[in-house]
């Protein structure tokens, strides 16, 4: 990367670089659902959310405040609450399941998130979904329903939590897509927090519930490890192409697993791993199909070479 922000070819030639940013990506998020997950149900779901991107908000505010003073392109407000909407639903799924299910299954059903966007992107901007992409869709559609095994299990409502949540999260990273070509991603990023802690704001206090120094600083280690985890993970795909970062990400259900077998007395259920497994493997296909894809459009054929 050069000092003024432009990729430079070899900045991507870095695949020792990738992995460990990845991993350390992982090890923050888990960190972030654990720490959830410790909380427990003592505070609603909608409060927690609302702490904790009110410290995201703080966290933000320095690259924020320029950004809305300047004022944004013509259309980004409609899209930033168009997101905005789709976030605030979507955290308080999360926070609701993770403080209900074991860690392992929710970092199982959050690995949907690229399937939401492979379809989303094919009916709402036109991509296209060939036959290899539709397979590898079902093949992590399979890896969900062997998480879930409905009628073999009952099916919680943390459950449906957590797959509402892997939805919402899908379709407000579609939105992004669009953001990111309209407003740096800093400023998207802020526009986040901006925008779910207002739409938290309300639901939070019809909701209320005094929290105690735990719920705070509890809260505030979360907020700190989202925030970390998502700059190593820019980190980690400035380093490296998605064909090797993507596949590390399997290692995060192996660490939540571990977390709630060691911190939480979970039992390690083969069947979440297998579906986990199923899913990721699944995504990593479609990352590195679609990479090959990339570099047959760059790269001139052999016969292009000939005079």
């Amino acid at each position: 990367m050069t000092f003024s922000g432009r990729m430079e070819p070899d900045d991507q030639n870095r695949p020792l670089a990738g992995i460990l940013w990845m991993l350390a990506t992982g090890m923050a998020f888990v960190v972030v659902t654990g720490t959830v997950r410790y909380l427990g149900t003592d505070l609603p779901a909608a409060q927690s959310a609302f702490i904790r991107f009110l410290y995201g908000l703080m966290f933000l505010a320095p690259a924020l405040v320029p950004a809305l003073r300047r004022g944004l392109p013509g259309g980004a407000w409609r899209l930033v609450l168009g997101r905005g909407v789709l976030h605030v639903l979507a955290v308080i799924l999360w926070f609701y399941a993770m403080a209900r299910l074991p860690v392992a299954e929710v970092t199982a059903i959050g690995y949907l998130n690229p399937i939401v966007v492979t379809i989303g992107a094919a009916l709402a901007f036109g991509e296209p979904l060939a036959a290899r992409r539709i397979a590898a869709i079902g093949v992590a559609l399979v890896g969900a329903l062997i998480v879930l095994r409905p009628g073999l299990r009952e099916v919680t409502p943390g459950h449906l939590a957590q797959l509402g949540a892997a939805l919402c999260f899908g379709l407000s990273y579609l939105i992004a897509k669009r953001l990111a070509a309209l407003v740096p991603p800093g400023v998207l990023v802020g526009l986040l927090s901006l925008t779910v802690t207002l739409g938290l704001a309300p639901v939070a206090l019809a909701v209320w519930v005094p929290p105690t120094w735990h719920h705070l600083a509890g809260l505030g280690v979360v907020a700190a490890f989202a925030t970390l985890g998502h700059y190593t993970m820019a980190r980690a795909f400035a380093a490296a192409p998605l064909t090797v970062t993507q596949p590390v990400t399997f290692l995060q259900l192996v660490w939540a697993t571990l977390l709630g077998w060691l911190a939480f007395g979970e039992a390690v259920d083969p069947m979440v791993l297998l579906g986990g497994g199923l899913i990721i493997g699944a995504i990593s296909y479609m990352t590195w199909r679609e990479a090959r894809a990339r570099r047959r459009q760059i790269t001139p054929p052999p016969e292009a070479a000939k005079l």
